[in-house]
């Protein structure tokens, strides 16, 4: 099974950096280029453990649904999510959060069975698991801009309307 590590160092405090991890209207500003939208669950504001999200989006040319669920929530270390419903196999999205001073380690562990076996491990080897890296790389780049430069607070506001 495919795994990919990431870690991602954002000169803010831990819970900036969290919630900006779990924000919906976050997701959506860094996945614009694939045209995601959440279209069931929660839609905007702050996901919580045991709530769900359904996103709708063009990823390699194929528009696709995507349901996961929160399984483990620590505020501020850690949280994780999992595949409900998708063109994957499985998934299991873990991201742990660590101050180190006035640095915030956030640690993202992505692993991913592809569907269609020996195809779908095929698609890892060719192209998936850079795709799935690049747009891992893409939403934490994200999150550390708006952590860094206090375009976090736009979002945490729009997030807090909805709690």
């Amino acid at each position: 099974m495919p795994s990919i590590k990431l870690e991602t160092k954002i000169h803010a405090n831990i819970e900036v950096c969290f919630d900006l991890c779990r924000s919906i209207d976050l997701h959506k500003i860094s996945t614009e280029h694939t045209n995601e939208e959440a279209v069931a669950g929660v839609v905007a504001g702050l996901i919580d453990l045991g709530e769900t999200v359904t996103w709708r989006a063009k990823h390699l040319g194929i528009y696709q649904r995507l349901t996961s669920v929160i399984t483990e929530f620590d505020r501020p270390v850690l949280f994780a999510d999992e595949l409900v419903k998708g063109a994957f196999k499985h998934f299991r999205h873990v991201h742990h959060f660590k101050q180190d001073g006035e640095i915030t380690i956030m640690r993202d562990t992505f692993d991913y069975q592809s569907p269609l076996s020996i195809f779908g491990k095929l698609a890892d080897k060719l192209f998936l698991k850079k795709y799935m890296t690049r747009l891992l790389e893409k939403r934490n780049h994200t999150i550390k801009q708006f952590a860094e430069n206090g375009k976090w607070r736009e979002v945490v506001n729009i997030a807090k309307r909805y709690q």
